[in-house]
């Protein structure tokens, strides 16, 4: 999970209430936010202060959201965009994901569930950027990231690329809880039932793989998520 403590935020909301809402509870979390109620301030605080993430609402006083998600898509296609909006038909929801956001969130929202998509997103941005190619011990296991290849002594598996990030997010998070929704959202953008359901089939295989080496385990914390203990 990637450590929120200086983490830059880049805010813009045109509605003052929600935006002094939004603004103080990502702070009060230790996101160091940036706030802007148009296109034209955007611009200015994303060039000044170079934010790891934009939250970002599609109607501006002075333009669409989407047209400035679209313009930042020019210069830069790492940094993770959040959409915040009443637009709630499917042809807006597939503009938002078009004109390069990375989530879309309806209002109104739970400042809870901003905050854990914000969270999974940086994660996801810092696996994507940040991953180093190698080797992992886990116990007597050896597993080859982004390749793929689990071994054990004199056995090989080439697990799926989904089942092999789960297992590299959980081994970035060694003895720590990685956090159910937030894996979720990263991984499947969504924490719906079936999202869920596909993730309690991919942590059973994993255990399954894992089985030879008893000192290797992945725990389930009730409610919370998984940790991986070795």
């Amino acid at each position: 999970m990637a450590n929120i403590n200086n983490v830059k935020v880049l805010l813009v909301e045109d509605e003052p209430v929600l935006a002094e809402i939004v603004q103080e509870s990502l702070q009060s979390r230790g996101f160091n936010v940036f706030q802007a109620d148009t296109i034209a301030l955007a611009k200015v605080i994303y060039y000044d202060s170079q934010p790891d993430i934009i939250v970002l609402d599609v109607m501006l006083p002075d333009g669409s959201g989407f047209d400035l998600a679209r313009q930042i898509r020019n210069v830069d296609t790492e940094i993770p965009v959040i959409f915040l909006t009443s637009k709630s038909l499917p042809q807006d929801v597939v503009e938002g994901f078009e004109s390069g956001g990375n989530d879309y969130l309806k209002k109104p929202f739970s400042l809870e569930e901003l905050i854990i998509r914000i969270r999974a997103l940086l994660s996801k941005n810092r696996l994507v950027t940040n991953k180093s190619a190698g080797i992992t011990k886990i116990g007597r296991y050896r597993f080859h990231y982004p390749q793929g290849e689990l071994n054990f002594e004199q056995k090989n598996r080439m697990l799926t690329t989904r089942e092999g990030e789960i297992l590299n997010l959980l081994i970035m998070n060694k003895n720590q809880l990685l956090n159910r929704d937030e894996l979720l959202l990263s991984l499947w953008q969504n924490n719906d039932y079936f999202s869920s359901r596909s993730l309690d089939v991919f942590i059973t295989k994993l255990r399954r793989y894992l089985k030879d080496d008893p000192s290797v385990s992945i725990l389930n914390v009730r409610g919370r998520g998984y940790k991986l203990i070795y």
